[in-house]
């Protein structure tokens, strides 16, 4: 049986399922976007090829067994984009939630069954049809889950719109002893500047007690201040649109004092190494015209 335990977004990595961009098919259509980001590049002729966002990985895996972490892939499923396990399910404790994901997507389970069927039955939870939850939007900090919904009366038509209060509620019967603490994300499906996807996209703990946010990506200022009044802002890394844009708060921990991050982030990173962390730069650029970027990619299953 494969053990989980994940209870932070810092601690030490042993075990993650990374994604595959091999055999990813042919450019999407405009109307298959799912996010406004993607749209943009392949309205523009620049969305990444199979070959670009291969390399990224195999760098980012690289990274990750340089630091002795069991590195576990997805079955490859022709024509199908399986890049962003953090979709597909996540770990909390000692459990694997199965995310209710976007139909279309349904696939990308099917092809991590390798990996799932080594878990102890007992240890999967498949939430309820009506309960809507991708693990981009579920962050955890030790006593604390966080998680990225959106409360507008238009939730059932905002594509971009990935976790519902169901989704909240379910966590909270599933995880009493947890403090959940939801938070109304900016949607959009025009402007990828004005999109918080998922909660990962706007915020995202780093180290051993800081954070980087980016203000704006909440709909409501007191959420923001939740945020600020817990971590203490002195603590907070503040991205502004175009960074939130560029994915900056989407970096991947492999422990307190290691990071994985994109190349071009300059100004993250030089803070970073100002706390006393090593920045594993990779290039990612090409992944995140997909709006996703490092901690999208990955599904940790193991941390000390």
């Amino acid at each position: 049986m494969l053990n989980l335990s994940v209870r932070n977004e810092t601690s030490t990595l042993r075990a993650v399922l990374l994604g595959t961009a091999q055999r990813n098919g042919p450019t999407p259509k405009a109307e298959e976007a799912y996010d406004p980001k993607s749209l943009e590049h392949i309205l523009a002729g620049t969305y990444p090829s199979e070959s670009d966002m291969c390399e990224e990985m195999r760098r980012f895996e690289e990274v990750l067994k340089r630091y002795g972490v069991t590195v576990y892939r997805p079955e490859i499923i022709a024509d199908l984009n399986q890049i962003f396990s953090r979709d597909i399910g996540f770990v909390i404790d000692d459990y694997l939630i199965k995310a209710n994901i976007l139909p279309d997507r349904a696939e990308e389970w099917q092809a991590i069954s390798p990996v799932v069927n080594q878990i102890h039955p007992a240890k999967r939870i498949i939430p309820p049809s009506e309960v809507h939850i991708e693990g981009g939007d579920v962050l955890l900090w030790n006593d604390y889950i966080f998680v990225g919904t959106y409360k507008g009366a238009d939730y059932a038509d905002i594509n971009t719109a990935r976790t519902n209060m169901l989704g909240v509620h379910f966590l909270r019967e599933t995880f009493p002893h947890k403090i959940v603490k939801e938070f109304d994300l900016v949607k959009s499906m025009t402007d990828a500047r004005r999109n918080a996807l998922h909660l990962d996209c706007c915020f995202q703990p780093v180290g051993k007690n800081k954070a980087i946010i980016h203000q704006a990506g909440f709909r409501n200022p007191d959420d923001y201040r939740y945020l600020r009044d817990l971590f203490g802002e002195e603590n907070l890394f503040h991205i502004d649109a175009e960074e939130m844009y560029q994915m900056c708060s989407n970096i991947f921990s492999i422990s307190e004092d290691v990071v994985v991050s994109e190349q071009h982030f300059t100004r993250l990173n030089n803070w970073l190494r100002e706390q006393d962390v090593i920045v594993e730069e990779i290039p990612y650029q090409e992944i995140g015209k997909q709006e996703g970027l490092l901690r999208c990619s990955t599904l940790p299953l193991y941390r000390d």
